[in-house]
């Protein structure tokens, strides 16, 4: 279901992308335009994470600035991160790591605006490693030797975990991470195919419906107010198209506050253009949607990463961020 934390380990092309978006301008350059009106293709992930742009659609701050979104759903970061860079989409959302490792392997991307943040509250974040409710494991430490199961190996959530593990004082290097889609964490959990799983919303609140439990806030245990995603374009779009960019970035602004301000409107939204029930949807924690990424939570994250061999090189945040 959630796709938010796909690393890309490697170029790839885009597997399925629908367009959601209409259609009928005038293609020029890679983005349309009819009657004043510029149309951008976007690259999202059908996720919580992505309300603010919807409804920041809705809201019409995008049309009051002359931009009308196409917007393509796809799996993950992974598919999206190409597709801005070949041109097939002008912005995309990915998540902070992938665009790391993008950044370091000379992937031409650039932020240009936020995307999301967790909570920063211990407990009440919208990622967690969860065990089943009757697990002898109490802390992140007790991990050790036990087998996590993580959306993408070598990204965000493994470098949550092991950032809770050695938080606890544990050694994060006898865990054994396994890769798994997040919607199929819940059932793997209860059926004892794995140990713990480090999930987020919607696979959360599942799991605590199902008697399971939270041992750690990994998110938080990275850094506070962990800034987990951006909005990007290529280098190259940015470059010969300032104007539209600059009124991109002014409209989601606009739509991050809005939604960090308007939560119910937020999981209304979020119906339009997810499959999550409503019943668990009250039941989500919402992520933070701040307008400006937290840099020193970034370099964290970049920290972390080196630690994990995830770079070829260090990753130039003066380049990347916004």
């Amino acid at each position: 279901m959630r796709r938010l934390f796909v690393g890309l380990t490697a170029v790839s092309v885009l597997a399925s992308a629908t367009a959601c978006g209409s259609s009928g301008s005038e293609e020029s350059n890679g983005s349309g335009s009819s009657g004043g009106t510029t149309e951008v293709k976007v690259g999202l992930i059908p996720i919580v994470d992505v309300a603010p742009l919807y409804l920041g659609e809705k809201k019409g701050f995008f049309s009051e600035r002359g931009l009308k979104l196409s917007i393509s759903s796809a799996q993950g970061g992974a598919a999206i991160v190409p597709g801005v860079a070949s041109g097939q989409f002008e912005f995309g959302f990915s998540n902070m790591t992938s665009l790391l490792i993008a950044q370091s392997n000379s992937v031409p991307v650039k932020g240009v605006a936020n995307g999301n943040a967790s909570t920063g509250v211990e407990g009440e974040d919208f990622a967690a490693i969860t065990v089943k409710g009757d697990s002898p494991v109490k802390s992140a430490k007790d991990l050790e030797g036990k087998k996590v199961a993580v959306n993408t190996l070598k990204n965000t959530m493994e470098l949550g975990v092991r950032a809770s593990v050695t938080k606890s004082g544990g050694d994060p290097g006898k865990v054994d991470f396994v890769e798994m889609n997040f919607d199929q964490m819940p059932a793997a959990l209860d059926g004892g195919q794995i140990d713990a799983a480090m999930v987020v919303e919607p696979a959360l609140a599942t799991i605590k419906g199902q008697g399971g439990r939270e041992i750690a806030s990994s998110m938080v245990d990275i850094a506070p107010d962990l800034t987990i995603s951006l909005y990007f374009t290529s280098t190259q779009y940015a470059q010969k198209n300032p104007e539209v960019v600059k009124k991109f970035q002014e409209a989601t602004a606009e739509s991050l506050a809005y939604a960090d301000s308007h939560p119910d409107e937020v999981r209304e939204v979020v119906t339009t253009y997810t499959k999550i029930p409503p019943a668990v949807l009250e039941q989500v924690t919402l992520p933070k949607w701040p307008t400006d990424p937290n840099r020193a939570s970034i370099e964290q994250l970049v920290k972390l990463g080196e630690e994990g061999d995830l770079f070829k090189q260090t990753p130039d945040l003066d380049k990347l961020l916004p």
